[in-house]
């Protein structure tokens, strides 16, 4: 019998219609770790799918991705829906994907960094809305489980750090799907109540689903709304819940919020020490302030008395006497000046007559000088502008024949301002003569 052999197409073709058409390939449902992940310009994405053992190529086409709800990455554990592909002109099959989700934990993930993008748009995580917390609080308030270390350990913190301050616990689930609303019960308790200055929410360390009650909305609005000052102290010091955002403070651990809570006693006694060393050290301060009042005090009243202020007037007195000694012979040499100066003054009125007498003849002098210049002057100065007024005047040019033609006293100047009957005066340079326009002519 003769063998047949198939071409590469027909054999690609029978492959792809096999497993195309398998009805367990048809809808498959896949879990593994992208790799080598890529998104095409139109929006495609391309893919590997692995595992420790093996890994198949997957695409998914942009009328899909729309519905992917996080960013893929390398590395992302992924669940994922589709069917089985075959390519013919290479030969290889791939998966073709319509859904793509976060495997497990993912999901949580995701639904956490929504909620908290969500809450930090409306402002909860805003320092503004932050309340103080006591620096000495008379009683603290726990919130968590009765059974976990973490209220022993915040027992066991405070004893050793401020012995004036009570512990009261408020049981509360703090793990399972209603860990929230006890939480919540428990923080709207302690408000009603107003019995504690400062509260710790808290837990252990776990997984994000054993955490996930303090990623709740019913625990976030809890301590949004709580008039009492929130520590945080929720799991390891790697963990973060959307508590941890909106408390008024985070600790890392519950012994650290405790910590947070109190002060030291070691701190304290060591203040304590110091406001006793200043208090002594103002007292002593204040002593030397009082010896030195008392000493100028006694100062003043040996000062101040009566043999003492006699002796201080006897020597104001004495000194007054020196002075206006003094003051006399300075007055008596100053008149003795200033009659001397008058005598000087009135020894020649005659020498002072004549002096004055030739003052007065060199003034006379000297006017007439000046008067005889400004006159000239003067001459000079209006017989330039006589002639240069006679050089204007139109006097002169009416000399020559020229007449001022005037219509109502204005000097008309062109043939355009007369009229036809118009009456007008000529001035010549020895009359007026007044006419009648009969006729006129233009050039």
């Amino acid at each position: 019998m003769e063998q047949v052999y198939l071409t590469v197409s027909a054999l690609t073709k029978y492959i792809k219609a096999k497993l195309e058409g398998d009805k367990h390939l048809v809808h498959i449902l896949i879990k593994g770790e992208l790799s080598n992940f890529k998104r095409h310009s139109r929006g495609h994405f391309y893919f590997t799918l692995k595992d420790e053992n093996a890994s198949v190529s997957c695409i998914m086409f942009s009328r899909d991705t729309n519905s992917v709800l996080f960013d893929p990455k390398e590395g992302d554990h992924v669940l994922i829906e589709g069917k089985m592909s075959v390519y013919e002109p290479s030969g290889s099959y791939s998966i073709q994907v319509r859904k793509l989700t976060l495997d497990g934990i993912g999901e949580l993930y995701l639904k956490y960094e929504q909620l908290k993008k969500d809450l930090e748009l409306k402002g909860y995580f805003n320092q503004a809305h932050k309340k103080p917390i006591p620096k000495y609080p008379k009683k603290i308030g726990v919130i968590t489980s009765p059974t976990g270390a973490v209220i022993q350990d915040i027992i066991n913190t405070v004893s050793r750090r401020y012995l004036l301050t009570e512990i009261h616990l408020y049981p509360a689930l703090v793990q399972g799907p209603d860990s929230s609303k006890s939480i919540k019960a428990q923080i709207e308790l302690a408000n009603k109540l107003n019995e504690v200055d400062v509260l710790i929410v808290g837990r252990g360390g776990g997984s994000i689903e054993d955490l996930w009650g303090f990623n709740e909305i019913e625990t976030i609005e809890a301590i949004y709304q709580s008039n009492i000052p929130i520590i945080t102290a929720i799991g390891h010091e790697t963990d973060y819940t959307i508590s941890d955002f909106v408390g008024d403070l985070r600790a890392p651990t519950p012994s650290a919020a405790a910590e947070l809570a109190t002060p030291n006693k070691e701190d304290l006694l060591e203040k304590i020490d110091d406001f006793t060393y200043q208090a002594q050290k103002q007292f002593q301060i204040y002593l030397d302030i009082l010896n030195t009042k008392l000493l100028h005090i006694d100062q003043n009243l040996e000062r101040l008395s009566p043999s003492r202020k006699l002796d201080d007037l006897k020597k104001d007195l004495d000194r007054l006497n020196r002075e206006l000694d003094k003051q006399f012979i300075y007055i008596i040499e100053d008149k003795k000046i200033k009659v001397s100066r008058l005598k000087d003054r009135i020894k020649n009125p005659l020498d002072k007559i004549i002096q004055l007498k030739e003052k007065q003849t060199q003034l006379d002098r000297m006017l007439n000088q000046y008067m005889t210049s400004i006159l000239f002057s003067k001459q000079k100065s209006f017989e330039s502008l006589t002639k240069a007024l006679n050089a204007l005047s139109p006097l002169r040019l009416m000399d020559k024949g020229y007449a001022m033609i005037k219509k109502d006293q204005h000097i008309l100047t062109t043939i355009k301002d007369i009229n036809l009957n118009d009456e007008i005066d000529i001035e010549l340079k020895d009359g007026y003569v007044q006419t009648k326009v009969i006729r006129k002519k233009e050039k």
